[in-house]
Formats: C-alpha cells, structure tokens, sequence
C-alpha cells in the first residue's frame, strides 16, 4: 500500500513546559487524518532548503479530541525539534506523512484490563494518547501510569493528567517520579529502574501483575529495567508493548566468511522504474538510495516503523533490527530498507 502525504495547518501551539510544546492541526478540508492510539506522526518541515523528517507520538486521541496533536520537546542541538519550537506559527502550514507505527491500543466498550503505562520524559506523548483514549470507552478499565521526569518543572501535561486523575477517579492512577525534584517535593525521589518498578507494582499499585499489559516509552535504559522487573512475575512476553524512540543509525557488524557485508548493486522496483543501486559496504539500501537521489518512502530510519517497508523478491539481505515487522512479513520476505544490507549479489527490491 502506498503511502499518503497531507499538508496539515498548525490550529494550536501550547507550551507545556519550558522546553516543550503540543502542537494542534486542523484535519486536512476534504479528509480527516486517521489514525490509533499510540501511533506517530511524520513531520517533513523544509528547513534551510531542504525537507527534513522526523517522527513524533502523537499526544492525541482519536476518539476524544478533535485535533491532531503532537508535542516536541526540544533536543540539545535539535534540527527539527528546535525549529518546531521556536519558528513555527499558528497558521503554517506542514507536509506530513500519514501516521504509522505498531505501539497501539484500540479501545473496546466490553474489555475490563488493568493497563500499566511506564513513561520517561518526552515518553509520555503516546502514553497520553492510550490512557485518553482508553478511559471514555472502556467503563470497568484500570489504567495505573508510571512517569518519570528530572523535576517538578519538566512534567509534561502536569495540569492535565491531574484533571484527568480527577475525572476518571478510581480508574486513574498517576504516580510521578522525579530524579532531581525541589526540596518541597513530597513523591518519590529516584529514578525508574527494576527495583522502584517493584516497589510501585507491588505496594503503590498493588494490582495482579501477572495479567496486567504494560505499554513502554521512554529512554532504552528504563523500559529495559523494567521488562526486567516484570519477568520477576512471568508476565507474558505478549502483555508487554514498548515503543522505542530515537534509536539512532543502526550500523551492521562485519561476519565472517561468506556472509561478510561486500560492495553490491541492487535493484530497486519503484514506481514502475528500476534503479540500480551501488550499495556500499555498512550503508543501508535507504541510504544508497537517497544518495543517488531516489525519493524512496522513510520516517523514522531506525527500523521501528514500516515506511520504508520493501519486499525481497531475489538475493538475501541482512536486517540490523527486525523488531519493526511480524514473523509472517519477514517470513513473506518483506524488508525495511532503512536498516537492511544486501548479502548477496542480484538483490531485488519491491517498494510499493
């Protein structure tokens, strides 16, 4: 399926905290952009001439707001993120590819589940769109969220989900955890590791762990500690969603013997055109393929998403991170260039 292009107008600019902005668009005239919970958004905003990308949660939720929402906290050096928060008005307009992304829930009216969101930082965006999304539909749901921040000052959505813990009390638990709070702060001073994780689990919460499903976001380091605490109580690897941000360029590592990563062309079927690719050693067939100016579909470029989703139809490739497709698609041969490599000569390669 190809994918879909809107240029969506910013509604809204909200400044959350110091550093960090929700930005709100009206749906495009003749179309409404859908999407789930839990999905991002591709901003491609042309900076200094040139069309960047990147990939945000988005903050929204499809069957509670009226907008679509995302919110960006800035990066240190940010390209993008700095430019959203300092140059971008209410009124511009942003090209955007359709919403993406596997760390979703769809809320069902005859579900009862306790769901536990686990959240640092800027984390929290998608986890917002989950917990908004869930409450309104499913009556008898529990939703327990765990966010960690540095300080009081630097707790996205503070006021909200504290409306929200109102609104929905008694299904809505929020506990924040601070690592450099105030000397008036009264919660919980540390950071989310596998021991706090325990301890919130166990006595804050005090929920049945093993049946529970939990949904991830935020720095590696913290979702890896508290998939840690969770297989303490045999919770199902199925029960536990993360959603990976800014994974970086992912780089292959050199084999030994046959399967060592050589120098190949590659053709790639786009658009009812082939092109041959010159793939060089450690560059992904995404990376050749923008180097020689070919337009091919990406966001995130990390293999979480499927935008740059192709299929092999001959020779082998070797995939940096599967995470991003199902057995059966990888197992149908489907690929994600951003982080594939070809293996062997005569790589073929269907992008839709």
């Amino acid at each position: 399926m190809s994918v879909k292009y809107f240029h969506l107008t910013v509604k809204e600019i909200i400044e959350e905290t110091p550093d960090t902005k929700t930005f709100t668009f009206w749906h495009p005239i003749h179309a409404a952009v859908s999407y789930k919970a839990g999905q991002f958004l591709t901003l491609m905003p042309v900076i200094n001439g040139q069309k960047v990308r990147r990939s945000y949660s988005m903050s929204s939720s499809p069957n509670k707001d009226a907008s679509i929402a995302v919110t960006v906290k800035r990066v240190a050096n940010g390209l993008v993120s700095n430019y959203l928060c300092d140059h971008v008005k209410v009124g511009d307009a942003i090209e955007i590819m359709e919403p993406m992304g596997h760390f979703v829930v769809e809320p069902n009216p005859n579900k009862e589940r306790t769901i536990v969101l686990f959240g640092g930082g800027s984390g929290i965006t998608p986890l917002m769109s989950i917990l908004k999304s869930v409450l309104p539909v499913e009556q008898s749901t529990k939703v327990y969220l765990v966010y960690g921040s540095r300080d009081e000052n630097s707790i996205i959505f503070k006021k909200e989900l504290e409306n929200l813990e109102q609104k929905y009390e008694g299904r809505l638990r929020v506990l924040h955890v601070l690592s450099k709070p105030s000397y008036t702060w009264t919660g919980y001073k540390t950071r989310i590791n596998q021991a706090s994780a325990v301890t919130f689990l166990k006595q804050d919460f005090a929920i049945d762990i093993a049946t529970a499903e939990y949904f991830l976001c935020g720095p590696e380091g913290m979702m890896e500690e508290v998939t840690n605490s969770l297989k303490i109580f045999n919770v199902p690897a199925d029960n536990i969603h993360q959603e990976h941000f800014g994974s970086g360029i992912l780089h292959v590592e050199e084999e030994d013997g046959d399967d060592s990563v050589k120098e190949q062309t590659v053709t790639i079927q786009y658009e009812g055109t082939d092109y041959q690719v010159l793939v060089k050693p450690h560059e992904t067939i995404l990376e050749a393929a923008l180097r020689e100016d070919i337009d091919l579909p990406y966001s995130c470029q990390a293999g979480m998403c499927t935008a740059c989703m192709g299929k092999c139809v001959s020779g082998k490739v070797h995939m940096d991170e599967e995470d991003g497709l199902t057995d059966k698609e990888i197992q149908q041969g489907y690929i994600l260039t951003c982080v594939a490599h070809p293996k062997t000569a005569g790589v073929v390669i269907e992008v839709e």
